[in-house]
Protein backbone atom coordinates (compact mmCIF):
# COMPACT_ATOMS: atom_id res chain seq x y z
CA UNK A 1 0.00 0.00 0.00
CA UNK A 2 1.08 3.81 -0.63
CA UNK A 3 -0.99 5.83 1.17
CA UNK A 4 -0.62 9.71 2.07
CA UNK A 5 -3.20 9.56 4.90
CA UNK A 6 -4.69 6.54 6.91
CA UNK A 7 -6.99 9.31 8.59
CA UNK A 8 -9.90 7.40 10.37
CA UNK A 9 -9.02 4.03 9.25
CA UNK A 10 -8.89 1.70 11.82
CA UNK A 11 -8.45 -1.60 10.05
CA UNK A 12 -5.62 0.01 7.57
CA UNK A 13 -3.86 1.71 11.00
CA UNK A 14 -3.84 -2.00 12.81
CA UNK A 15 -3.07 -3.97 9.89
CA UNK A 16 -0.34 -1.90 9.36
CA UNK A 17 1.28 -1.53 12.99
CA UNK A 18 0.55 -5.04 13.31
CA UNK A 19 2.48 -6.15 10.50
CA UNK A 20 -0.25 -7.52 8.36
CA UNK A 21 0.39 -5.15 5.42
CA UNK A 22 3.47 -3.42 3.98
CA UNK A 23 2.75 0.40 3.87
CA UNK A 24 4.78 3.42 2.35
CA UNK A 25 3.71 6.60 3.32
CA UNK A 26 4.50 9.77 1.27
CA UNK A 27 3.20 13.13 1.68
CA UNK A 28 -0.21 14.08 -0.41
CA UNK A 29 1.37 16.19 -3.22
CA UNK A 30 4.26 13.81 -3.89
CA UNK A 31 1.40 11.47 -4.19
CA UNK A 32 -0.02 13.04 -6.87
CA UNK A 33 2.87 14.33 -8.82
CA UNK A 34 4.49 10.23 -8.18
CA UNK A 35 0.93 9.87 -10.20
CA UNK A 36 1.17 11.94 -12.63
CA UNK A 37 4.76 11.61 -13.90
CA UNK A 38 4.24 8.36 -14.05
CA UNK A 39 1.60 8.87 -17.03
CA UNK A 40 3.92 11.31 -18.69
CA UNK A 41 6.90 8.92 -18.50
CA UNK A 42 8.66 10.67 -16.31
CA UNK A 43 10.79 8.04 -13.92
CA UNK A 44 11.61 10.66 -10.53
CA UNK A 45 11.36 14.24 -9.85
CA UNK A 46 12.99 16.32 -7.48
CA UNK A 47 10.57 18.61 -4.74
CA UNK A 48 11.01 20.03 -1.58
CA UNK A 49 8.70 18.52 0.44
CA UNK A 50 9.41 16.30 3.15
CA UNK A 51 13.10 17.41 3.57
CA UNK A 52 14.73 16.75 6.96
CA UNK A 53 11.89 14.14 7.62
CA UNK A 54 11.79 10.62 8.09
CA UNK A 55 10.55 10.21 4.72
CA UNK A 56 13.71 11.67 3.35
CA UNK A 57 16.09 9.70 5.91
CA UNK A 58 14.54 6.24 5.65
CA UNK A 59 13.55 6.48 9.43
CA UNK A 60 9.90 5.84 8.86
CA UNK A 61 8.70 1.84 9.17
CA UNK A 62 7.72 0.16 6.41
CA UNK A 63 6.45 -2.98 7.44
CA UNK A 64 6.07 -3.72 11.75
CA UNK A 65 6.08 -7.39 13.01
CA UNK A 66 2.90 -8.66 14.94
CA UNK A 67 4.54 -7.15 17.99
CA UNK A 68 4.46 -3.84 16.96
CA UNK A 69 8.14 -4.20 16.35
CA UNK A 70 9.70 -2.71 13.40
CA UNK A 71 10.17 -5.40 10.68
CA UNK A 72 11.60 -2.65 7.70
CA UNK A 73 12.37 0.39 7.57
CA UNK A 74 11.76 2.60 4.14
CA UNK A 75 14.60 3.51 1.82
CA UNK A 76 16.36 6.89 2.28
CA UNK A 77 15.62 9.38 -0.27
CA UNK A 78 18.69 11.23 -2.65
CA UNK A 79 18.94 14.71 -1.90
CA UNK A 80 20.40 17.50 -4.18
CA UNK A 81 20.62 21.48 -3.64
CA UNK A 82 19.25 23.49 -6.23
CA UNK A 83 19.55 27.14 -6.18
CA UNK A 84 20.50 26.84 -2.48
CA UNK A 85 17.79 24.86 -1.56
CA UNK A 86 17.67 20.92 -0.68
CA UNK A 87 14.95 18.70 -2.77
CA UNK A 88 14.31 14.91 -2.25
CA UNK A 89 14.21 12.67 -5.35
CA UNK A 90 11.03 11.03 -5.36
CA UNK A 91 10.27 7.99 -7.93
CA UNK A 92 7.19 7.95 -10.17
CA UNK A 93 4.46 5.54 -9.44
CA UNK A 94 3.87 2.99 -12.66
CA UNK A 95 0.08 2.06 -12.57
CA UNK A 96 -1.17 -1.20 -13.92
CA UNK A 97 -5.03 -0.68 -13.44
CA UNK A 98 -6.55 2.98 -12.16
CA UNK A 99 -10.09 2.91 -11.67
CA UNK A 100 -11.71 6.35 -12.04
CA UNK A 101 -14.64 7.97 -11.50
CA UNK A 102 -16.04 11.02 -14.80
CA UNK A 103 -19.17 12.78 -14.87
CA UNK A 104 -19.18 12.15 -18.35
CA UNK A 105 -17.75 9.79 -20.58
CA UNK A 106 -17.92 9.51 -24.48
CA UNK A 107 -18.30 6.35 -26.89
CA UNK A 108 -13.94 7.39 -27.07
CA UNK A 109 -13.30 7.60 -23.83
CA UNK A 110 -13.13 10.91 -22.80
CA UNK A 111 -14.42 12.32 -20.02
CA UNK A 112 -15.26 15.20 -18.04
CA UNK A 113 -15.02 15.82 -13.97
CA UNK A 114 -17.39 17.66 -12.08
CA UNK A 115 -16.51 20.38 -9.90
CA UNK A 116 -14.08 18.67 -6.46
CA UNK A 117 -14.08 15.46 -8.45
CA UNK A 118 -11.38 16.00 -10.69
CA UNK A 119 -8.91 15.33 -7.41
CA UNK A 120 -6.72 12.36 -8.22
CA UNK A 121 -8.91 11.48 -11.42
CA UNK A 122 -7.01 12.93 -13.96
CA UNK A 123 -3.71 11.85 -12.47
CA UNK A 124 -4.86 7.81 -12.19
CA UNK A 125 -6.41 7.77 -15.31
CA UNK A 126 -3.45 9.07 -17.48
CA UNK A 127 -0.85 6.70 -15.47
CA UNK A 128 -2.13 3.10 -15.92
CA UNK A 129 -2.01 0.95 -18.05
CA UNK A 130 -5.87 -0.67 -17.98
CA UNK A 131 -7.64 2.61 -17.03
CA UNK A 132 -11.59 1.75 -16.21
CA UNK A 133 -14.11 4.53 -16.02
CA UNK A 134 -17.10 4.71 -14.10
CA UNK A 135 -19.22 7.29 -15.86
CA UNK A 136 -22.27 9.00 -14.37
CA UNK A 137 -23.36 9.93 -17.98
CA UNK A 138 -21.79 8.11 -21.06
CA UNK A 139 -22.94 10.32 -24.03
CA UNK A 140 -22.37 10.05 -28.05
CA UNK A 141 -19.20 11.17 -29.22
CA UNK A 142 -18.98 15.31 -29.64
CA UNK A 143 -21.34 15.68 -27.03
CA UNK A 144 -18.70 16.65 -24.52
CA UNK A 145 -17.24 20.40 -25.26
CA UNK A 146 -13.50 19.80 -26.47
CA UNK A 147 -12.28 22.53 -24.01
CA UNK A 148 -14.30 20.32 -21.47
CA UNK A 149 -12.34 17.07 -21.99
CA UNK A 150 -10.42 16.68 -18.59
CA UNK A 151 -9.35 13.45 -19.67
CA UNK A 152 -8.32 12.36 -23.30
CA UNK A 153 -9.82 9.41 -24.63
CA UNK A 154 -6.25 8.28 -25.81
CA UNK A 155 -5.75 6.86 -21.77
CA UNK A 156 -8.97 4.89 -21.43
CA UNK A 157 -9.75 1.45 -22.34
CA UNK A 158 -12.83 1.09 -20.71
CA UNK A 159 -16.25 2.92 -19.94
CA UNK A 160 -18.78 1.30 -17.55
CA UNK A 161 -21.96 2.81 -16.71
CA UNK A 162 -21.81 3.74 -13.47
CA UNK A 163 -25.23 2.52 -10.98
CA UNK A 164 -24.44 3.01 -7.43
CA UNK A 165 -25.68 6.41 -5.92
CA UNK A 166 -22.75 8.66 -5.35
CA UNK A 167 -22.97 9.18 -1.08
CA UNK A 168 -21.10 11.84 0.93
CA UNK A 169 -19.09 11.29 4.00
CA UNK A 170 -19.23 13.86 6.05
CA UNK A 171 -22.45 16.21 5.93
CA UNK A 172 -21.25 19.05 7.55
CA UNK A 173 -23.41 22.40 7.27
CA UNK A 174 -23.35 25.81 8.10
CA UNK A 175 -25.57 26.93 10.81
CA UNK A 176 -26.71 29.99 12.54
CA UNK A 177 -24.29 32.66 12.77
CA UNK A 178 -22.24 32.45 15.49
CA UNK A 179 -22.73 29.00 16.16
CA UNK A 180 -20.88 27.03 13.74
CA UNK A 181 -17.62 27.82 15.40
CA UNK A 182 -18.73 26.69 18.98
CA UNK A 183 -20.42 23.88 18.25
CA UNK A 184 -17.59 22.66 15.96
CA UNK A 185 -15.50 23.53 18.36
CA UNK A 186 -17.06 21.24 21.33
CA UNK A 187 -17.45 24.18 23.42
CA UNK A 188 -14.48 24.43 23.99
CA UNK A 189 -13.09 28.28 25.20
CA UNK A 190 -9.08 27.74 24.62
CA UNK A 191 -9.74 26.76 21.28
CA UNK A 192 -12.49 29.45 20.53
CA UNK A 193 -9.50 32.01 22.00
CA UNK A 194 -7.05 30.16 19.03
CA UNK A 195 -9.60 30.67 16.30
CA UNK A 196 -10.45 33.94 17.11
CA UNK A 197 -6.87 35.69 17.21
CA UNK A 198 -6.02 32.99 14.31
CA UNK A 199 -8.50 35.37 12.11
CA UNK A 200 -6.66 38.14 12.29
CA UNK A 201 -4.31 36.76 10.54
CA UNK A 202 -6.21 36.85 7.43
CA UNK A 203 -5.08 40.50 5.22
CA UNK A 204 -6.93 41.84 2.40
CA UNK A 205 -6.09 40.07 -1.09
CA UNK A 206 -4.37 36.70 0.46
CA UNK A 207 -4.29 33.17 -0.94
CA UNK A 208 -4.98 31.17 2.15
CA UNK A 209 -4.74 27.28 2.93
CA UNK A 210 -6.34 26.11 5.99
CA UNK A 211 -5.87 22.46 7.87
CA UNK A 212 -8.96 20.74 8.69
CA UNK A 213 -10.16 21.79 12.69
CA UNK A 214 -9.58 24.95 14.25
CA UNK A 215 -8.07 26.83 10.76
CA UNK A 216 -11.16 25.63 8.93
CA UNK A 217 -12.80 27.73 11.99
CA UNK A 218 -11.24 30.80 11.57
CA UNK A 219 -12.69 32.38 8.36
CA UNK A 220 -16.05 32.38 10.27
CA UNK A 221 -14.72 35.50 12.17
CA UNK A 222 -12.97 37.17 9.72
CA UNK A 223 -14.12 40.82 9.00
CA UNK A 224 -16.59 41.15 6.19
CA UNK A 225 -14.32 43.81 4.50
CA UNK A 226 -11.31 41.64 4.59
CA UNK A 227 -11.23 39.35 0.89
CA UNK A 228 -9.14 36.20 1.76
CA UNK A 229 -9.22 33.52 -1.12
CA UNK A 230 -9.16 30.10 0.27
CA UNK A 231 -7.72 26.98 -1.28
CA UNK A 232 -8.26 23.26 -1.12
CA UNK A 233 -5.14 21.00 -1.62
CA UNK A 234 -7.84 18.39 -3.10
CA UNK A 235 -8.73 20.53 -6.33
CA UNK A 236 -10.29 23.91 -5.36
CA UNK A 237 -9.38 27.47 -5.34
CA UNK A 238 -12.18 29.97 -4.10
CA UNK A 239 -13.47 27.77 -1.41
CA UNK A 240 -17.13 29.28 -0.05
CA UNK A 241 -18.86 28.26 3.54
CA UNK A 242 -20.38 25.07 4.36
CA UNK A 243 -23.76 24.34 2.76
CA UNK A 244 -27.02 24.76 4.01
CA UNK A 245 -28.31 21.57 4.91
CA UNK A 246 -30.21 20.21 2.05
CA UNK A 247 -27.79 22.27 -0.49
CA UNK A 248 -24.74 19.71 -0.15
CA UNK A 249 -23.41 17.94 -3.50
CA UNK A 250 -21.28 15.12 -3.68
CA UNK A 251 -18.49 16.92 -6.28
CA UNK A 252 -18.09 19.84 -3.46
CA UNK A 253 -16.31 18.41 -0.70
CA UNK A 254 -12.94 20.03 1.01
CA UNK A 255 -9.34 17.98 1.58
CA UNK A 256 -11.09 16.98 4.37
CA UNK A 257 -14.41 15.22 3.27
CA UNK A 258 -16.65 18.08 4.32
CA UNK A 259 -19.17 19.15 2.04
CA UNK A 260 -18.15 23.19 0.68
CA UNK A 261 -19.44 25.74 -1.48
CA UNK A 262 -18.03 27.64 -3.96
CA UNK A 263 -17.17 31.53 -4.06
CA UNK A 264 -18.32 33.67 -7.29
CA UNK A 265 -15.06 33.57 -9.33
CA UNK A 266 -13.81 30.23 -7.73
CA UNK A 267 -12.07 27.34 -9.94
CA UNK A 268 -11.74 23.30 -10.09
CA UNK A 269 -8.52 21.54 -10.91
CA UNK A 270 -6.41 18.16 -10.33
CA UNK A 271 -4.85 17.50 -7.22
CA UNK A 272 -1.19 17.80 -8.74
CA UNK A 273 -1.61 21.43 -9.96
CA UNK A 274 -3.39 22.36 -6.17
CA UNK A 275 -0.36 20.97 -4.89
CA UNK A 276 2.05 22.85 -7.91
CA UNK A 277 0.34 26.19 -6.46
CA UNK A 278 1.49 25.21 -2.83
CA UNK A 279 4.46 24.04 -3.25
CA UNK A 280 5.68 27.00 -5.97
CA UNK A 281 4.80 29.57 -3.02
CA UNK A 282 1.55 30.92 -4.86
CA UNK A 283 0.04 30.33 -1.40
CA UNK A 284 0.63 33.26 1.08
CA UNK A 285 -0.76 31.84 4.04
CA UNK A 286 -0.87 28.17 5.79
CA UNK A 287 -3.12 27.56 9.06
CA UNK A 288 -2.33 23.87 10.44
CA UNK A 289 -2.79 22.32 13.83
CA UNK A 290 0.11 21.08 15.67
CA UNK A 291 0.68 18.50 18.02
CA UNK A 292 4.26 20.33 18.80
CA UNK A 293 6.45 23.05 17.57
CA UNK A 294 10.27 23.56 17.97
CA UNK A 295 12.03 26.52 18.90
CA UNK A 296 13.68 26.94 15.78
CA UNK A 297 10.09 26.51 14.26
CA UNK A 298 10.35 22.64 13.40
CA UNK A 299 6.58 21.17 13.10
CA UNK A 300 5.54 17.61 14.31
CA UNK A 301 1.30 17.28 13.77
CA UNK A 302 1.04 13.65 12.03
CA UNK A 303 2.04 11.32 14.60
CA UNK A 304 1.34 9.95 17.90
CA UNK A 305 2.86 7.18 19.62
CA UNK A 306 1.16 4.04 18.95
CA UNK A 307 -0.91 5.58 16.15
CA UNK A 308 -0.80 6.89 12.68
CA UNK A 309 -2.72 9.32 11.26
CA UNK A 310 0.10 10.03 7.72
CA UNK A 311 0.52 13.43 6.73
CA UNK A 312 -1.89 14.15 4.45
CA UNK A 313 -0.94 17.13 2.64
CA UNK A 314 1.03 18.98 5.35
CA UNK A 315 4.50 18.18 4.35
CA UNK A 316 3.97 20.07 1.16
CA UNK A 317 2.05 22.67 2.94
CA UNK A 318 5.20 23.81 5.05
CA UNK A 319 7.72 23.34 1.96
CA UNK A 320 8.27 26.49 1.19
CA UNK A 321 8.48 28.95 4.08
CA UNK A 322 10.35 31.55 2.56
CA UNK A 323 7.20 32.32 0.36
CA UNK A 324 3.94 31.25 2.67
CA UNK A 325 4.10 32.02 6.15
CA UNK A 326 3.02 29.33 8.10
CA UNK A 327 1.10 29.72 11.22
CA UNK A 328 0.95 26.77 13.64
CA UNK A 329 -2.00 26.76 15.88
CA UNK A 330 -2.40 24.28 18.95
CA UNK A 331 -3.23 24.36 22.75
CA UNK A 332 -0.25 25.46 25.00
CA UNK A 333 -0.02 22.39 26.75
CA UNK A 334 -1.53 18.53 26.25
CA UNK A 335 -4.17 16.97 28.67
CA UNK A 336 -1.45 16.09 31.27
CA UNK A 337 -0.22 19.46 31.43
CA UNK A 338 2.89 19.13 29.31
CA UNK A 339 4.32 21.55 27.43
CA UNK A 340 3.76 21.58 23.39
CA UNK A 341 5.93 24.36 22.77
CA UNK A 342 9.60 22.48 22.87
CA UNK A 343 13.35 22.65 22.41
CA UNK A 344 13.16 20.30 19.77
CA UNK A 345 10.31 18.16 18.88
CA UNK A 346 9.88 14.85 20.34
CA UNK A 347 6.81 13.40 17.89
CA UNK A 348 8.51 12.72 13.97
CA UNK A 349 8.65 15.93 12.23
CA UNK A 350 5.86 17.58 9.67
CA UNK A 351 8.84 20.55 8.19
CA UNK A 352 12.27 21.50 9.93
CA UNK A 353 12.23 25.33 10.85
CA UNK A 354 8.80 26.22 8.65
CA UNK A 355 6.44 27.88 11.56
CA UNK A 356 6.41 31.78 11.33
CA UNK A 357 4.09 31.92 14.33
CA UNK A 358 2.53 29.70 17.05
CA UNK A 359 -0.52 30.74 18.72
CA UNK A 360 -2.16 29.50 21.77
CA UNK A 361 -5.06 30.24 23.91
CA UNK A 362 -2.19 31.81 26.31
CA UNK A 363 0.18 33.27 24.19
CA UNK A 364 1.64 34.52 20.40
CA UNK A 365 5.33 33.72 19.45
CA UNK A 366 7.12 35.12 16.62
CA UNK A 367 9.56 32.35 15.30
CA UNK A 368 13.16 33.37 13.74
CA UNK A 369 14.59 30.41 12.46
CA UNK A 370 18.00 30.58 13.64
CA UNK A 371 17.60 33.22 16.88
CA UNK A 372 14.18 31.30 18.48
CA UNK A 373 11.32 32.61 19.83
CA UNK A 374 9.84 35.93 21.02
CA UNK A 375 6.66 36.26 22.80
CA UNK A 376 5.10 39.03 21.09
CA UNK A 377 1.28 38.67 22.77
CA UNK A 378 -0.18 37.31 25.91
CA UNK A 379 -3.71 36.53 26.45
CA UNK A 380 -5.78 38.92 29.02
CA UNK A 381 -5.01 37.56 32.78
CA UNK A 382 -1.59 35.47 31.91
CA UNK A 383 1.82 36.81 32.75
CA UNK A 384 5.36 35.99 31.59
CA UNK A 385 6.47 34.03 34.23
CA UNK A 386 3.08 31.60 33.58
CA UNK A 387 3.61 31.30 30.37
CA UNK A 388 7.90 30.83 30.61
CA UNK A 389 6.36 27.49 33.08
CA UNK A 390 4.38 26.49 30.53
CA UNK A 391 6.80 26.48 27.71
CA UNK A 392 9.93 24.92 27.76
CA UNK A 393 11.36 26.54 25.02
CA UNK A 394 13.57 29.44 25.80
CA UNK A 395 11.97 32.65 24.46
CA UNK A 396 12.57 36.31 23.97
CA UNK A 397 10.00 38.55 25.45
CA UNK A 398 9.19 41.23 22.75
CA UNK A 399 9.58 45.75 24.13
CA UNK A 400 6.13 46.13 22.83
CA UNK A 401 4.40 43.23 24.32
CA UNK A 402 0.57 43.26 23.55
CA UNK A 403 -2.20 41.86 24.87
CA UNK A 404 -3.76 39.43 22.55
CA UNK A 405 -6.88 40.92 20.41
CA UNK A 406 -9.53 38.64 19.19
CA UNK A 407 -11.41 38.89 15.78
Amino acid sequence: MIASYVGENKVLEKQYLTGQIEMELTPQGTLAERCASGGKGIPAFYTPAAVGTVVQTGELPLQHNADGTIKHFGKPRDVKTFNGRQYVMEEAIPGDVAFVKAYKADKLGNCQFRLAANNFNGAMGRNAKMTIVEAEHIVEVGEIDPVAVHLPGIYVKKVIQSTAEKKIEKYTNRKEEGADVKDSLGGSGKREQIVKRAALEFKNGMYANLGIGMPMLAPSYVDASVDVILQSENGILGLGPYPKKGEEDADLINAGKETVTLNPGASTFGSEESFGMIRSGRINLTMLGAMQVSARGDLANWMLPGKVKGFGGAMDLVSNPAATKVVALLEHTDKKGNPKILKQCEFPLTGQKCVSRIITELAVFDVDFTDGLTLIEVAEGVTVDEIRSKTEAPFKVADDLKTMQQA
